[in-house]
This record gives structure tokens, C-alpha cells and sequence, in this order.
């Protein structure tokens, strides 16, 4: 994502460091992906669709999931995701060592 954002509409924040500033706690960053627009917070597929309005190539498909039943979709999707995370991570860390 961060080479998709050339304008650098983007702050990506490292929610593992003791000083990211957020008013979520570090537990709840680490469990689901967290975007804020504006004054906004948003968490699963609504913060990934806000991350993509933020990028120009992706900003029409942010648009898109503002439809309640695409986000409901995605969100579904992410939701299965989270499941596999672990076991993708792990499998990860194998690849990388």
C-alpha cells in the first residue's frame, strides 16, 4: 500500500511500538486493522476502505464499499481472514528464517 500512495495521503503507525499516539488501546490495534479519516476511526473492512480512498488507484473501490452491503461483504471476508492470520503468520515467519 505504502508504494500505491505516492501523494502520501497515508501515516501508517507501528501499533507493536510503546509510543504509537492512538486513544485505542495497543490490544484492540493488534487484534483488527484500524484506519482514522478525519476525525473518524474506523476498524476491519471500513478501515481498509478508508485506507483505499486515501490512495488514488484504489479510491473508487473505497467509494464503492461505502454501500452498506459491500462493506457487510468485505467485512464478512475479513472476518474469515482473521481466522487464517495466525496460521498465514506462521507459515510467514517459517519462510522468512
Amino acid at each position: 500500500m505504502r508504494r500505491l500512495d505516492w501523494r502520501g495521503n497515508i501515516q501508517f503507525i507501528d501499533a507493536t511500538s510503546e509510543t504509537a499516539d492512538c486513544p485505542l488501546s495497543r490490544h484492540e490495534l493488534l487484534e483488527r486493522f484500524h484506519a482514522r479519516e478525519g476525525e473518524q476511526i474506523y476498524d476491519g473492512a471500513a478501515a481498509f476502505a478508508a485506507m483505499w480512498r486515501a490512495i488514488p488507484p484504489l479510491r473508487l473501490l473505497g467509494e464503492i464499499a461505502r454501500f452498506p452491503l459491500m462493506l457487510r461483504g468485505l467485512e464478512y471476508l475479513y472476518g474469515h481472514f482473521l481466522r487464517v492470520r495466525p496460521v498465514l503468520q506462521k507459515i510467514m515467519r517459517k519462510i522468512g528464517h
